[in-house]
């Protein structure tokens, strides 16, 4: 299996009044599976991991059902509000659909960088872990020192950290990044997306996010790298097959099947429906 093991679908109806903004005129439009699916088969991606965007229960239904009409969804991320009494509960009902893999909270818009600390979601992991569900990182690099925290405490959750922590490629910011990387990386039930890099980027210039992409193959491992390619987001730098392309030349060869497959089955779990 070529796995894509980050991409999004939306109805703006769903999203009025929130991201995305009218602005982005290259996603500012409904994105459904017949959208999607001429790229994949130009580029061989035979399955997909859909994620979350919107922190409703209403958007994580939105896709089960979408998973249930497509057989190339092979996983789907949703979000559960993790400080809820009834966290565990709902994580519980969640985890009886086989195509649900795990929960994104958006930590990236939180104010309080540090939320993701709080004792307050251990109930909510604990259901997670017994569940076998995973755990997405929507972070900001100044989130990582609060993530490692996290991930430190439990260290049973695997966590997956999407886009590399959007590092500032656009200003060039790369030693600390790198650093908290690092640190992450040491964490062995820790990996990482090679995706939503060029958006970072803010042009259609692979060469400018290269090294930060090579650092993230570097620091994780071919075991542990998860090529996605955030589309329909990417539409804001880039195309479809140029993104695979060019993941192609970092990651060495030998290493194709677990980047561009193997290590998205193994870590959400993914059936061959």
């Amino acid at each position: 299996m070529l796995i894509d093991a980050h991409q999004h679908f939306w109805l703006l109806k769903d999203h009025a009044g929130q991201w995305p903004p009218s602005s982005l005129e290259a996603i500012y439009r409904d994105f459904l599976p017949e959208d999607l699916m001429p790229l994949m088969q130009q580029a061989g991606v035979t399955g997909t991991v859909l994620v979350q965007t919107m922190e409703t229960a209403a958007d994580t239904d939105f896709m089960l059902t979408l998973a249930g009409k497509h057989s190339f969804i092979k996983g789907v991320v949703g979000w559960v509000d993790m400080k809820a009494p009834d966290a565990p509960q709902q994580i519980a009902g969640r985890s009886s659909h086989p195509i649900f893999k795990g929960v994104r909270p958006m930590l990236q818009g939180i104010a309080d960088a540090s939320w993701i600390e709080d004792p307050a979601l251990d109930p909510a992991v604990k259901a997670l872990i017994d569940h076998g569900l995973v755990f997405d990182a929507l972070v900001l690099p100044q989130h990582l020192p609060h993530l490692l925290a996290f991930a430190t405490r439990h260290s049973r959750l695997p966590v997956a950290i999407d886009h590399g922590a959007k590092p500032l490629i656009a200003t060039g910011h790369y030693t600390q990044w790198r650093k908290d990387m690092a640190a992450l990386a040491a964490l062995g039930h820790v990996h990482c997306k090679l995706s939503g890099l060029l958006t970072e980027r803010g042009d259609q210039k692979p060469e400018a996010v290269r090294p930060y992409a090579e650092t993230i193959l570097e620091l994780f491992g071919a075991e542990r790298v998860m090529f996605g390619s955030d589309w329909p987001v990417l539409r804001l730098a880039g195309d479809y097959q140029a993104w695979l392309d060019f993941s192609r030349d970092i990651v060495p060869e030998a290493d194709h099947p677990a980047v561009f497959g193997g290590n998205a089955a193994r870590f959400y779990s993914l059936s061959d429906r």
